[in-house]
């Protein structure tokens, strides 16, 4: 950790992460914590740079986290996370009048996957199928492998779940229940003619991530700033909501214990 600067990783998946850091940044600088941030390409390259030190925080989807959390050989810290952070699931979408109405109508069918290292479009449908008694590997899987690094969070390869289930390339799809809701809301023709056929459990998406150490009392002032950033506050509301966050809260790592699991089913990790 530099001595006066925290320095902060974010990857640049989208043109919006510079404008939301240049104020953030501004922001803790103003609370007396001077901070700096480091854009990445992708989440492999972050977490490499968080566990060799080259950066003191994380900003990291909840896959990058576990793999954080497993490769560092000790403790790491949540320093906080976003409210919609705390209550994201997947979905898995059907076209309406299909005739599916429980999971193991799915049996035999075609699913519809986003990138392979996106815990939310992937590495968790697949889990969670499995615990209601669908192998999914008894049908076809159609995955969407784009943006790969990046964890899902550019939303491109649930578009192209969504469109796959949409056209009949696929029989169901699986996507994270914000990227539909946000569809939903803008009434988007993608999904007029789909519906939710199945909701997951709740579980822990993005957070800001540290590894443990004796010294952690700046850290502690960065989290404690953190969550005390207001929405009401006209110079954070624009970063705020480019960031899709009113409010900032505290972590829990057992928010994470599902995907960790689902990762090692898998094998992705090691």
């Amino acid at each position: 950790m530099s001595a006066d600067t925290l320095l902060i990783g974010a990857v640049a998946y989208h043109e919006r992460v510079v404008p939301i850091w240049e104020v953030f940044r501004e922001y803790f600088n103003a609370q007396g914590i001077a901070v700096d941030y480091v854009l990445y390409s992708n989440y492999e390259r972050q977490v490499e740079a968080l566990l060799s030190g080259r950066i003191d925080i994380g900003w990291n989807t909840n896959t990058a986290y576990v793999r954080a959390r497993h490769e560092s050989g000790r403790p790491v810290r949540i320093l906080g996370m976003r409210d919609v952070d705390s209550d994201w699931a997947t979905l898995v979408v059907t076209r309406k009048g299909q005739g599916v109405e429980k999971v193991s109508d799915l049996s035999g069918k075609r699913l519809a996957l986003g990138s392979r290292d996106s815990g939310h479009a992937a590495i968790l449908p697949l889990y969670y199928l499995a615990k209601e008694g669908l192998n999914p590997s008894a049908g076809e899987l159609i995955r969407f492998d784009t943006d790969m690094g990046k964890h899902g969070d550019t939303g491109d390869s649930e578009l192209k779940v969504l469109r796959a289930v949409a056209d009949g390339k696929a029989d169901a799809g699986a996507v994270g229940a914000p990227i539909w809701a946000s569809l939903k809301n803008k009434a988007d023709p993608l999904i007029q003619g789909l519906e939710v056929q199945w909701r997951s459990e709740d579980y822990y998406h993005c957070n800001f991530t540290c590894l443990d150490s004796p010294e952690q009392g700046p850290l502690s002032r960065w989290s404690e700033a953190l969550l005390a950033m207001d929405y009401n506050d006209p110079g954070l509301r624009n970063a705020m909501d480019l960031e899709g966050v009113k409010k900032w809260l505290p972590g829990d790592e057992n928010g994470y214990a599902t995907l960790a699991q689902a990762m090692a089913d898998q094998g992705y990790l090691g």
